[in-house]
């Protein structure tokens, strides 16, 4: 059911934890399933230099905000601001439909960073 890629996110996920010295933190929520993630980057001369989450619910909840991380880790802000729920889901092989609300959280997630920023 799920693709070798979300099951490694998954079963190793990337850059967990707190981040206590971020710039800037959100936390969001799926209010129809519950999943919940803190997203935290931490911006050095234009650039996120580190990013952690922490994230309860699903698998591709999980695997998606890890799959984040990589995809916006050492980026400008500009690029890191293009990354998308669709490119999230890509990283991951491709999410189905159904669980495709992973990949949502995660793109809110940012999408909340960088008002934050803002």
């Amino acid at each position: 059911m799920y693709s070798a890629a979300v099951l490694d996110h998954f079963k190793n996920p990337r850059n967990t934890g707190d981040l206590p010295d971020a710039t800037a933190a959100v936390d969001v929520t799926n209010p129809v399933c519950g999943d919940t993630l803190r997203l935290a980057v931490r911006v050095d001369d234009g650039k996120i230099s580190a990013v952690r989450f922490k994230a309860q619910g699903c698998v591709t909840a999980l695997a998606s905000a890890s799959a984040l991380t990589e995809l916006v880790a050492g980026k400008s802000l500009d690029e890191a601001w293009s990354v998308t729920a669709a490119q999230i889901s890509n990283a991951l092989g491709g999410l189905p439909q159904a669980t495709f609300h992973g990949a949502q959280l995660a793109s809110d997630a940012l999408v909340a960073l960088f008002a934050k920023l803002s």
